[in-house]
């Protein structure tokens, strides 16, 4: 009795020690149901405490390894450490965190294994800086919660072993180019160039010798030749940004690359062999561009082999506070302060905001109250000032539509008031649950509910 009281004691010291730690940390019993999560395993994974203890670990984390080699199940079985295992692990804000892992056996005062302990080192914002070093983008790279963003993110390796011309169609700021990267860095033309052009910053007289080059004899003390920029991503990949902007004859010629492989040079008198895979990039319609003679019909034919539409940001509202969490994370890491991230008051204005600019803008607004900021916490008042007057806006704009009780919006709030209050009602209303479920901040949700006057059962 006195031993297990003994033991008792112990265990509750180490918790008390264990909760104090900067690394996560967390012990499971010998059925590897989690008996303890730290703080810092918290901030780590997103998950609380309160709702992974008692869990099985695998049921939490859903790491490839876990009906495999699991470090933690090593410990519980030989009862041996197990130093500095890199894995990945799924949070709850719909990421994959890269996470270095240690394991060693619980054992007792009687020498009896009674679990195993874990810690775990976060190594994201070391493969974060690695990827910015380098230039190189994976697909992880993605942060999106939104269903349409991920399917484009789940097709991306199929695209990447294809070599068949790929079309991304999405307003500025989406994030085309960085598809386009992340597209030809896992291809097998990864080793080969990437040449990235902007089709609508090349005055229109050039065009033609910009992007296929040009043969020069009146010159004799320039070079005889200037490659251009098709040439440039022989054995590689051309990504052509806004690529409606290119005039009709440079259109045509281009059609001879997709087509034979072939270009040729201004001043030339023979065509040359190219071999490159073309990205395209636009915001434009170009069906539309098509019908008013603006744009060759069978370039896009063939630009649109594999069609990819990033949806703009307002369109997937959910991915508004991920986002921000990991430009955050990523500004902490970069600059060295430690900024934990945005009050509920700032959140609510960024997700009221309609953000035109889409994510590039939201990564500038958030450094910029980065840099603003007293922290810890990122606030309203730390956001720019049109962000906070253009949340106003679209605010004082919605409570109109719903005060002026037009009959044509009564259906949809209909609509809306029995969907909120279903969610509501499986998780027994708890608003920070229902509001993940549903993808909106919960001070969003809050102002739904006393909207659309929906009240517990």
């Amino acid at each position: 009795m006195a031993g297990q009281e003994s033991d008792t004691r112990q265990i509750h010291q180490a918790s008390l020690i264990l909760g104090s730690l900067a690394e996560g940390v967390f012990t499971v019993d010998p059925a590897c149901k989690i008996t303890f999560f730290n703080r810092a395993a918290e901030i780590i994974t997103g998950f609380r405490a309160t709702d992974v203890v008692g869990r099985l670990c695998s049921d939490v984390f859903r790491t490839e390894l876990c009906d495999r080699d699991c470090p933690l199940q090593q410990s519980l079985r030989t009862g041996r450490t197990v130093k500095n295992f890199e894995i990945d692990i799924l949070t709850t804000r719909g990421t994959t965190e890269a996470v270095s892992v240690s394991t060693a056996p619980l054992v007792a005062s009687d020498g009896q294994r009674i679990g195993a302990v874990e810690t775990m080192r976060d190594l994201s914002p070391i493969r974060t800086l690695r990827r910015e070093l380098s230039g190189k983008y994976v697909f992880e790279d993605f942060v999106s919660k939104n269903a349409a963003v991920r399917e484009i993110v789940n097709m991306l390796p199929r695209v990447a072993k294809s070599d068949a011309p790929v079309l991304l169609r999405g307003p500025r700021g989406t994030g085309k180019e960085l598809l386009a990267v992340a597209i030809h860095n896992t291809s097998s033309r990864s080793a080969g160039p990437l040449e990235k052009v902007g089709c609508g910053a090349m005055p229109h007289a050039l065009v033609d010798a910009e992007m296929f080059g040009q043969v020069r004899d009146t010159d004799p003390a320039a070079s005889r030749r200037l490659v251009g920029r098709v040439e440039a991503a022989n054995g590689g990949t051309l990504f052509l940004d806004e690529v409606g902007a290119l005039p009709l004859a440079v259109q045509t010629k281009l059609l001879g690359v997709l087509d034979r492989g072939e270009m040729t040079p201004v001043g030339a008198n023979e065509a040359m062999r190219v071999d490159v895979r073309v990205i395209a990039a636009t915001g434009l319609d170009l069906e539309r561009l098509v019908v008013a003679g603006r744009f060759d019909q069978h370039l896009l034919a063939r630009l649109n082999a594999i069609p990819l539409r990033i949806p703009p940001l307002n369109e997937r509202r959910e991915d508004v506070p991920v986002l921000v969490q990991h430009f955050v994370d990523r500004l902490n890491h970069r600059i060295g302060r430690n900024i934990q991230g945005v009050t509920d008051k700032g959140m609510a204005v960024l997700m009221r905001y309609a953000f035109p600019g889409n994510v590039r803008e939201l990564e500038n607004v958030i450094e910029q109250a980065y840099v603003v900021t007293a922290g810890p916490l990122i606030d309203r008042r730390d956001l720019p000032p049109h962000v906070v007057t253009g949340a106003k806006a679209k605010e004082a704009a919605s409570l109109r539509g719903l005060r002026s009780g037009a009959k044509w919006a009564k259906p949809a709030l209909d609509v809306e008031r029995r969907r909120l209050s279903r969610v509501l009602a499986r998780n027994l209303w708890n608003i920070p649950r229902a509001a993940a479920e549903l993808g909106m901040h919960r001070t969003t949700l809050w102002r739904r509910i006393k909207q659309l006057q929906i009240a517990p059962p």
